[in-house]
């Protein structure tokens, strides 16, 4: 099978337009569209339809498309292996994660990847929601949860510890809570789906949780940055990561409510890939510059403070 026919395969199918997946591999559109007639009918069915208008993917196209994916990467690991590997990366890189784990860490520093690597494109899937990696067919995700479905793999990028914070204005209005039963009578920010989280002391005896049972949260959003915002503003107390609010607690704008209490969930910031013999070209520089650029020294770590307690 040609392979160079595969890689235009996936570059169309990324894009949906063929002509353009011929551009990126220099290809003019008369000898991108004869290369995929003869990949099509190599494998004796048509992986692409095509009108004036648009090109999708057909049923035998999704059902090849996760295998081509796998003959490109076990083609890179040999040339690799061999001493051939290119030393450019090439093609379209699919990353899910989180819009505001990525508008306040990766974001900042994606200029200089991609001038380390001039031929690779991003395709970025913002959102705090939670979206299944294999189903929508990325190459790489960003996630704050242990690990635990088997057709997956990960790398741990850093740790993502949890607090309870509030504004000094809603404090001054509202009282300070000094146990974790005094939730229940505070205005809470709380996250759409997520559990329950439990509380302990600093002896690890547990406490209660967030949001505790018997009350109902104040607010519910999916999104993490409306969340902070909400609790700059003072609508009430919320719990979020070190890594979201730390330039907040350094200014005093926001700050920790029972900080004798942790929050026990076990959480990390994981990069997480789908299970395959081999990782690719374009998923492994972008792993190992991200442990670069932010598992090395988190900035939330490395100036190193929560902020004034309360």
């Amino acid at each position: 099978m040609d392979t160079n026919g595969v890689r235009l395969f996936i570059l169309a199918a990324d894009l949906l337009n063929i002509s353009a997946a011929g551009r990126q591999l220099g290809l003019a559109p008369a000898v991108a569209s004869a290369r995929l007639a003869k990949l099509e009918h190599q494998i004796g069915a048509d992986l692409l339809h095509r009108s004036t208008r648009k090109v999708s993917l057909s049923l035998e196209g999704m059902e090849f498309l996760p295998f081509a994916r796998e003959i490109l990467a076990q083609e890179d690991a040999a040339n690799a292996a061999l001493g051939n590997g290119r030393m450019d990366v090439t093609g379209t890189l699919r990353f899910a994660a989180s819009s505001t784990f990525v508008q306040l860490h990766i974001a900042p520093i994606l200029p200089e990847f991609l001038d380390r690597h001039p031929l690779l494109h991003l395709d970025l899937k913002l959102s705090d929601t939670q979206m299944d990696l294999i189903e929508g067919g990325f190459d790489l995700a960003l996630r704050n949860y242990a690990i635990r479905d088997s057709s997956l793999r990960a790398r741990k990028l850093a740790d993502d510890q949890r607090i309870l914070c509030a504004s000094p204005d809603y404090l001054a209005r509202h009282g300070t809570p000094t146990s974790a039963a005094d939730l229940v009578d505070h205005q809470l920010i709380g996250f759409s789906n997520g559990p329950p989280r439990t509380l302990s002391t600093k002896a690890g005896e547990p406490s209660g949780s967030f949001p505790p049972v018997e009350s109902k949260p104040r607010i519910i959003c999916d999104d993490g940055a409306s969340m902070r915002l909400a609790a700059r503003a003072g609508a009430g107390i919320a719990m979020s990561s070190v890594w979201s609010l730390y330039q907040d607690l350094q200014e005093g704008s926001l700050v920790r409510v029972l900080p004798d209490h942790e929050i026990d969930d076990g959480s990390a910031i994981w990069l997480v890939y789908p299970k395959s013999n081999v990782l690719t070209a374009k998923v492994r520089v972008f792993i190992d510059y991200l442990a670069e650029k932010i598992g090395k020294s988190p900035d939330w770590e490395r100036l190193g403070t929560i902020g004034p307690a309360t």
